[in-house]
């Protein structure tokens, strides 16, 4: 009997040591997996700076460092799509409003690099939440 229960033990403290293996290999993307880019990309405590805020249900809000930008996104393997983006059209002085130009991007470790319709770089945004 004590045998039996001793075997038990072990097999469930294999069972549990294997899971939270695999648990560990689920929350850390290994190399070629596509990042997760819900989340807030560039500054958002400075008003005249560009930031995007990508929600988990696929929408989007942000600034060009001038112009609020509302929409959507998706995501097809390491490409976002940005869909349907509205933005106002403020006069802004001073204010560089390259995002307001958003087709797609792509993501780099903890930089989104913003392109255009034809594929240009137009700028890049830090993750910072």
């Amino acid at each position: 009997m004590a045998r039996m229960l001793r075997s038990s033990s072990l097999t469930g403290a294999l069972l549990v040591a294997a899971a939270l293996a695999l648990a560990g290999c689920a929350t850390n993307a290994g190399p070629g997996a596509a990042p997760d880019p819900v989340g807030t990309w560039g500054d958002t405590s400075a008003s005249t700076e560009p930031s995007l805020v990508l929600a988990a249900d696929g929408t989007l809000t942000g600034t060009d460092g001038c112009n609020r930008l509302a929409g959507g996104w998706s995501m097809d393997g390491t490409t976002i799509t940005f869909e349907q983006v509205a933005t106002t059209r403020m006069f802004c002085e001073g204010v560089d409003t390259w995002l307001s130009g958003l087709a797609t991007a792509t993501i780099i470790d903890e930089t989104m690099t913003v392109l255009d319709a034809s594929g240009a770089e137009l700028g890049t945004l830090i993750r910072s939440e």
